[in-house]
């Protein structure tokens, strides 16, 4: 498969993976690109929550979704989108995302959602899901993962919207919603 000429920066840090390099995508990886793009960006995964919006529970889903539908993306492109040159320090769309989700969804999903599953476990049947939940005494520090987790998620959306060729539709809806509420 051949590379487009223009290249693109990778920068994401999720703790054990640090990636600094760059990606020449090829038009199946240009495809896949948008496919795994649009995934993310009409997800929670890039939303931040306010303090009193949204459910811990609803984010883990939408993430554990987010990870389901890689997959399937990845898997319906095949080897083409996953050769990498590590010698140029050049990276396939393949191999970041797969680092997306082993280092930066994974741990994040296999610490908190069992750590909510035996919260959730207490509650009685005179409170609501969502009040028991912001009674959590790990809520605020599960947001505030969540959050960290959100900002490397933005700046790999960021990274998929210049590999697929489009405007980084999430910047120019923030602020274009930003200016419309004034």
């Amino acid at each position: 498969m051949a590379r487009d000429a223009h290249e693109i920066g990778v920068e994401l840090n999720f703790g054990v993976l640090k990636v600094n390099a760059k990606w020449n995508p090829t038009q199946e990886e240009k495809k896949a690109a948008w496919d795994l793009y649009v995934e993310l960006v009409t997800r929670i995964s890039v939303f931040p929550l306010g303090k009193d919006e949204g459910s811990d529970r609803e984010a883990l889903s939408s993430l554990y979704e987010l990870f389901q539908s890689t997959r399937k993306v990845l898997k319906s492109y095949g080897p083409d989108i996953a050769v990498s040159d590590k010698k140029s320090n050049s990276f396939s769309v393949a191999y970041l995302a797969i680092g997306v989700l082993n280092y930066g969804l994974r741990p994040f999903m296999a610490k908190w959602h069992p750590r909510l599953i035996e919260h959730e476990a207490t509650r009685g049947a005179d409170i609501s899901k969502i009040k028991h939940e912001r009674e959590w005494s790990e809520h605020d520090a599960f947001r505030k993962e969540l959050e960290k987790l959100q900002q490397e998620l933005l700046k790999y959306s960021e990274c998929l919207a210049d590999g697929a060729g489009v405007p980084r539709i999430f910047e120019e809806q923030k602020t274009a919603l930003s200016v419309t509420a004034k």
